[in-house]
C-alpha cells in the first residue's frame, strides 16, 4: 500500500478574484502563505517520507511548508503542473464568457469536450498527472507520500482513482489548502479523507 496526501495550493492573489491561472507563475497572498502554515502544523504529526510538487511557486512554497517540519526538500515534479489554459489564462470566468462563450458554457457542463486553445485538454492533464501517483507507488510502498498541485489536477486525480471520467470534475470540490488522503492498495484505489480544510477554520 502507498499513502498518498494530496494538497492543493493556497491561496493566490488570482484565486482571490477568480483569475484562470494556468501556468501563470502567481505566488501566494498572505491568507495562501498562512493557509501554507496551517496545512503544515496540520500534517506535521504524519510519517511522510517525500513532498512533489508542481513547479510554480504557489505549490512550491505550499510545499516548503509542509516539507519542513519532516527535513525534507520539496521535488518538483511537471506532472503536477496546473492544467495549461493557453488563451485562457489571466482572465476572469466574466471575461471568458464573453470572449469564449460556447467553449465556455462547455466547459462548465461538459469540460471533457473541451480543448482550451493554445492550451490542454483534460485527458492531456490526466495522464500526465495519473503516471506520477503510479510511478510513486512503485517507488514508496508502504509509505506516505505528499503531492502539491493545483485545483483542476486534483479534482482529474480524484477522477481517475474513483473510476469516473473528468467530465465529473465539478462534483468534486477542492478549496485552497484542502488536503485528501488515498491510498493505492492491492485491490485498487481508496479515498479516505476528501477536501478537509478544517485546519484552516482554527486560524483564518
Amino acid at each position: 500500500m502507498t499513502r498518498y496526501i494530496l494538497v492543493r495550493h493556497g491561496q493566490t492573489e488570482w484565486n482571490r478574484v477568480e483569475r484562470f491561472h494556468g501556468r501563470a507563475d502567481i505566488p501566494l497572498n498572505d491568507t495562501g502563505q498562512e493557509q501554507a502554515r496551517c496545512i503544515s502544523r496540520r500534517l506535521a504529526n504524519n510519517r511522510i517520507v517525500a513532498v512533489y510538487s508542481s513547479p510554480l511557486s504557489r505549490a512550491i512554497q505550499t510545499g516548503k511548508a509542509i516539507a519542513e517540519p519532516h527535513r525534507l526538500e520539496v521535488i518538483p515534479d511537471a506532472g503536477l503542473l496546473d492544467i495549461d489554459y493557453g488563451a485562457w489564462a489571466g482572465k476572469t470566468p466574466e471575461e471568458l464568457a464573453l470572449a469564449d462563450a460556447k467553449r465556455h458554457a462547455l466547459w462548465l457542463t461538459q469540460p471533457d469536450r473541451v480543448q482550451i486553445p493554445k492550451g490542454e485538454d483534460l485527458r492531456m492533464v490526466r495522464r500526465r498527472a495519473v503516471a506520477v501517483v503510479d510511478a510513486l507507488a512503485e517507488k514508496y510502498p508502504y509509505e506516505t507520500v505528499v503531492l502539491v498541485s493545483h485545483k483542476i489536477v486534483c479534482q482529474v486525480i480524484l477522477c481517475a482513482i474513483l473510476g469516473l471520467s473528468e467530465r465529473a470534475i465539478w462534483r468534486i470540490e477542492q478549496e485552497t489548502a484542502a488536503f485528501n488522503v488515498f491510498e493505492k492498495r492491492q485491490d485498487g484505489f481508496a479515498i479516505v479523507t476528501l477536501n478537509d480544510t478544517s485546519h484552516l477554520n482554527r486560524s483564518i
